[in-house]
C-alpha cells in the first residue's frame, strides 16, 4: 500500500512523497525526472516495500518543483547544491544517522543522485541510476558529439521564459511528445492509457515553471550563438568520481540520451555494475517495471 507523506524540511521547503512499507526498515529513495512524478516509481515501491522482497521503507518524493512539493521562483534555487539539499535532508527524516539502503534515480532525479553521491558518498550504501547521464560523460558529448548536441537541443527550448505556456497549449501538446516519439502509446511496451494520461494532467496542471528551472539553472545543455553554455565548461575530475557502488541500467533506444554516454562511464565509476537494455527506451521504469525491479533486487542483495 502506498500512503503520502508530506515532510517539511529545516531549510524551508516542503516535498509532498509516496511512501510503502514500514518505518524503521532500511530506506531506499527514489527520485523522477522530467515532465513526471513521484507516482512514476510505483511499482517499484509496492514490490521493495514488501517484507518478502526486503522489507525496505520506500519513498518517492516530487522533487522541489513539482505538483504538492515546494516550488521557488528564483531559479537559483534550482541548483545543484540547493536540489542536493533536499535530498540529504528527506535521507535524515527517513533513515536518520543510518545511510540509505539506495538511492534510486531516473533522468533529473539521477542528475540530483549523481551529484549527492559525489559530494556525500557516507550518505547511501548503493546508487542505481537508470538513464540519467553522469555529468562527465553528459559534458563531454555535449561539447563533442554533433548527435547528442542535436538530441539535446529541446533543452534550449525548455529554458525560454513562454516555455511553460506553450507546452499547456493544445491539453500539452508538446509535453505528450516527449513519450509518444518513443512508442508509449503503440507497440510492444506501450503504457501511456488515459488513467496515466490523467495522471499526468494532474501535476502539469499545478504549474509547469518549476520543472522548466531545473534546465534554466543548469548550464549543462548545448551551446548556442547566444548561450556558450557547455562549451565553456569544465569539471575536475573530483567533482565526478563517484565511489559509492553503482548500477547503471540504460534504456538503448532512448533518442534524447543515446547510449554514448555510457561510454568512458567506468573512468568515473569505479564500482559500476551496467546493465544495457537493448529494447529499452527512456521510460524504461514505465515500459518494462518487471525487468527493473528484476535487476535492482538482484544487485542489492
Amino acid at each position: 500500500m502506498i500512503r503520502s507523506e508530506i515532510v517539511s524540511l529545516p531549510h524551508g521547503i516542503t516535498l509532498d512523497c509516496r511512501v510503502s512499507g514500514q518505518s524503521g526498515q532500511p530506506v531506499m529513495l527514489f527520485l523522477h525526472g522530467f515532465p513526471e512524478a513521484a507516482f512514476a516509481w510505483d511499482e517499484l515501491l509496492l514490490h521493495f516495500g514488501q517484507a518478502a522482497h526486503g522489507g525496505y521503507l520506500c519513498v518517492a518524493p516530487n522533487l522541489r518543483g513539482y505538483a504538492g512539493s515546494s516550488a521557488p521562483t528564483d531559479v537559483k534555487a534550482y541548483r545543484a547544491k540547493e536540489l542536493v539539499k533536499d535530498i540529504i535532508a528527506l535521507k535524515q527524516h527517513f533513515s536518520g544517522e543510518q545511510p540509505l539502503a539506495c538511492l534510486v534515480a531516473h533522468d533529473w532525479g539521477g542528475a540530483v543522485a549523481w551529484n549527492m553521491a559525489n559530494q556525500h558518498p557516507a550518505l547511501m550504501q548503493k546508487l542505481a541510476i537508470i538513464n540519467s547521464p553522469h555529468p562527465g560523460t553528459f559534458l563531454r558529448d555535449l561539447k563533442n558529439d554533433s548527435k547528442q548536441q542535436s538530441s539535446s537541443d529541446y533543452m534550449n527550448f525548455l529554458i525560454r521564459e513562454d516555455a511553460a505556456r506553450l507546452l499547456k497549449e493544445d491539453d500539452f501538446r508538446r509535453l505528450w511528445t516527449f513519450f509518444s516519439n518513443m512508442g508509449a502509446e503503440n507497440g510492444p511496451y506501450a503504457w501511456l492509457d488515459e488513467a496515466t494520461k490523467d495522471k499526468y494532467r494532474q501535476v502539469w496542471n499545478q504549474g509547469l515553471d518549476g520543472a522548466l528551472n531545473y534546465y534554466r539553472a543548469s548550464p549543462l545543455r548545448p551551446a548556442t550563438a547566444k548561450d556558450p553554455a557547455a562549451s565553456v565548461i569544465d569539471l575536475p575530475l573530483e567533482m565526478l568520481r563517484i565511489l559509492v557502488p553503482t548500477l547503471v541500467i540504460w534504456g538503448m533506444q532512448d533518442t534524447a540520451l543515446s547510449p554514448g554516454l555510457i561510454d568512458g562511464l567506468e573512468d568515473f565509476v569505479p564500482d559500476l555494475e551496467l546493465h544495457r537494455v537493448e529494447e529499452g527506451t527512456h521510460w524504461l521504469v514505465h515500459e518494462q517495471p518487471e525487468l527493473v525491479i528484476e535487476i535492482i533486487r538482484n544487485w542489492i542483495r
